[in-house]
């Protein structure tokens, strides 16, 4: 269970909470919903039909078809990719988007991190002190906290390229190295060799299942109004997926307690 908080090391900003884990977290809302009677099912939602006071949800494993009055879509954001040669070859298998979850198999070996923002950033200082050397290559400078950029820069194994761009993933049979150049008016081109790779470069949302109701913004996130309320009447949308400016876990679950509300209320004024 969990969106991108099992994709994080270290939660700082839950209220209640201190600091914890993220994959920790998620486990605790999950027996905390069964607590209440929640039930849970995993499957590939391929579109939501709206049919009025019917809404159908559509399943991709043996075409499954669920039925409600309502829908909340909590579908969040999944991590952005870069395209470029070498990646869909190495994709799970040397080239990771969660160093929580993959970082243990590096330990000693050489990795390079691509992304400068807070989670790059963040995700860096744990792996660095697991990895024999990490490399962090990125677009810009690192864009992160002024401090945890501190705290990276000053870690004794680490070497920064900033303002580069990625070129390619090298390696046939298994990942061997990144390729990258410049973007100063030198173009220098470096190639890094390595054991694993870990892209964080943004994310893009997840709602492509829901194009043809028409309630996405040119972004792909979702439209809701200070309800959670889409133009869709009975169709709600909260946390990650949604417009908004700020993408923590405790605006999300801000976001969930009102679009929970506010379907309730619909499924009881829709039955009188």
């Amino acid at each position: 269970p969990g969106g991108q908080i099992i994709n994080t090391n270290e939660i700082a900003n839950y209220t209640g909470f201190g600091t914890i884990n993220g994959a920790e977290l998620a486990i605790k809302m999950f027996e905390h919903s069964q607590e209440v009677g929640a039930e849970f099912d995993y499957k590939t939602v391929t579109a939501i039909i709206d049919e009025g006071d019917v809404k159908k949800v559509v399943c991709l494993e043996d075409d499954t078809v669920y039925e409600a009055s309502a829908v909340i879509i909590a579908t969040g954001t999944r991590p952005r990719r870069l395209h470029i040669p070498g990646e869909d070859a190495h994709a799970g298998a040397g080239i990771s988007w969660c160093a929580i979850c993959d970082g243990a198999q590096y330990r000693g070996k050489d990795v390079v991190v691509i992304g400068g923002g807070n989670s790059a950033v963040e995700e860096s200082i744990y792996l660095a002190g697991i990895v024999n050397h990490l490399t962090i290559v990125t677009m810009f400078d690192l864009t992160a906290d002024p401090i945890a950029c501190d705290k990276l820069r000053a870690m004794p194994n680490v070497t920064i390229y900033p303002y580069q761009d990625v070129l390619e993933f090298l390696g046939s049979d298994k990942l061997e190295g990144v390729r990258f150049k410049s973007t100063k008016e030198d173009a220098t081109e470096r190639t890094v060799t390595c054991d694993g790779v870990f892209e964080y470069i943004g994310l893009e949302p997840t709602a492509s299942f829901c194009a043809d109701l028409g309630i996405l913004d040119r972004t792909g996130c979702i439209v809701t109004d200070a309800a959670m309320a889409t133009s869709r009447p009975g169709i709600f949308a909260a946390g990650d997926i949604i417009v908004k400016g700020l993408r923590q876990v405790a605006t999300a679950c801000g976001d969930g307690a009102v679009a929970a509300n506010s379907a309730s209320k619909y499924v009881e004024k829709l039955r009188g």
